[in-house]
């Protein structure tokens, strides 16, 4: 028998569950029970996380928690269901879609306000299509280290409670086993929902749905006197200038999202989805980091028009709610101003440079020339750029590129810039706040998934506690912040990922 009458509140705690987005009405979602994975275990627990949310650690980690979190068990209060949702995928229209293999658990109060919590992995539902509805240990893991990653960096993201297992197989490329992590957001609305409503002609629903997001998230649209108090199109706006801004910042650490399709792009603005992601090793611009995308479609250097053209989606989608294209059309123009000047503000943070001057481009411009002819590391140039511009030995630098003309060049270019801007002591500790020194390479999610196969969970619990400060020096981790080995350049990530 399955057991989903709700969890004993003898050794639980009482969070008081909401439920939003049910309040939309059957016609945004399915209402149906996350399917039983059989005897699960703890694989990770965000416990700083579940404190914000009102959770207690040990309950989290406890034989409860985990079935209440694996799907096993509901708490009072709790309305499980499954969003429909429509996108575009690789380009092309795909039609309906939807949560195929995630089921919103509700919604917590937590120390950042209302947070939905949302179980990958949890069973079939109407919208699984070819789908088994569950997610896999592998992918789990990466996606609950991820998103920590991604949140220690300060990009906007989805965040991750917790990931359990289970030894029920299932099947990819090679037989695995099944796995869940709790997903939390202020909201997993995306593009693709919006898209939805629009495609099928119900404008009342399209209504509905933007009025929920705009009030609920962006309530200066109501007030807003742009596009003579256009709110829908304030709302586009809005949206643009967060999709530009955390796309930027991407582009400012290297990362790569692998399968920017519009229903994977958040209506927040929140890194969402993480499937075939990486951050770079080497500097290749053109890097795919996806093995399903052979047409290079999301490589690293197209990830900002993509996000412009799933932007233009969106405002396709909302023409309707507008009601002038050149108005929806005049809304996305923010984006084309956001986003370069959001990511010189980022590469000036990087390079320590604390002022705005003519030739700040030029020089950006360059140094990327110069790391992607070199293939240069890029997380680790940047670290050792800020140790010397502390007084580190050039060579630390210089040892990084095959050829030295270029990087020689530029470093003199560079000191002539930062002379007389700031003090370099204070320029070097700004960068180290800025540049990591730790990013979630796929060697080392390799290795924590391998262990982790084995039920040795250690090599997860250090990564995350390594990524939530990954601008910290760590002494005795040394090891996770250097080269990637060769056998790195064999993982292959892909959409099944």
């Amino acid at each position: 028998m399955i057991d989903l009458a709700p969890a004993s509140t003898s050794d639980t705690p009482e969070p008081q569950w909401l439920s939003s987005f049910a309040s939309l009405g059957s016609a945004f979602f399915t209402e149906l029970q996350p399917t039983h994975l059989p005897e699960p275990y703890l694989v990770g627990a965000n416990t700083a996380l579940a404190g914000q949310l009102g959770l207690r650690a040990d309950w989290l980690q406890s034989p409860a928690g985990v079935s209440v979190f694996t799907g096993n068990t509901l708490m009072p209060g709790m309305r499980p269901l499954a969003s429909v949702y429509s996108g575009h995928q690789f380009g092309v229209w795909a039609g309906q879609l939807g949560d195929g293999r995630a089921i919103l658990l509700g919604e917590l109060t937590g120390a950042e306000g209302p947070q939905e919590i949302q179980l990958k992995g949890s069973g079939l539902t109407p919208y699984s299509r070819m789908g088994d509805g569950r997610a896999v240990l592998r992918s789990s893991i990466r996606e609950f280290l991820c998103s920590e990653a991604m949140h220690g960096l300060g990009i906007p993201t989805t965040r991750a409670l917790c990931v359990t297992g289970s030894e029920q197989r299932v099947r990819r490329e090679e037989v695995e086993t099944a796995a869940v992590v709790t997903r939390v957001a202020p909201s997993f609305v995306r593009f693709g929902h919006f898209e939805h409503f629009s495609a099928n002609g119900k404008e009342a629903e399209l209504r509905q749905l933007a009025d929920f997001v705009i009030d609920r998230d962006y309530p200066a649209c109501r007030t807003s006197e742009r596009f003579g108090g256009n709110a829908y199109a304030c709302f586009l706006e809005a949206v643009s200038e967060r999709t530009a801004a955390m796309v930027a910042h991407w582009q400012s650490v290297g990362f790569c999202h692998g399968v920017m399709n519009t229903d994977n792009m958040s209506i927040l603005g929140l890194t969402i989805d993480y499937g075939p992601f990486q951050f770079l090793d080497g500097f290749d611009p053109g890097h795919i980091c996806n093995h399903s995308d052979e047409r290079g479609r999301y490589a690293f250097n197209r990830q900002p028009n993509v996000a412009y053209w799933n932007l233009y989606c969106l405002g396709q989608a909302l023409l309707p709610l507008i009601g002038d294209q050149d108005v929806a059309i005049a809304a996305l123009e923010s984006y084309k101003a956001v986003f370069p000047r959001e990511l010189q503000t980022r590469m000036r943070a990087k390079l320590g440079l604390a002022d705005e001057r003519d030739g700040d481009v030029a020089l950006i411009e360059d140094i990327f020339r110069v790391l992607a002819k070199s293939r240069c590391d890029y997380t680790i140039f940047w670290r050792r750029l800020s140790r010397f511009v502390g007084g580190a030995p050039v060579d630390s630098v210089r040892d990084l590129f095959l050829e030295h003309t270029d990087i020689d060049a530029w470093i003199a270019q560079y000191q002539q810039r930062l002379a007389g801007s700031v003090p370099l002591a204070d320029a070097s500790a700004a960068m180290l706040r800025v540049n990591p020194k730790f990013v979630l390479r796929n060697h080392l999610a390799e290795i924590a998934i391998r262990q982790a196969k084995s039920r040795d969970f250690s090599e997860v619990e250090l990564l995350l506690d390594l990524l939530s400060s990954p601008f910290d020096e760590h002494p005795l981790h040394e090891d996770k912040a250097g080269f990637a080995p060769e056998w790195a350049s064999q993982i292959e990530i892909s959409c099944s990922s």
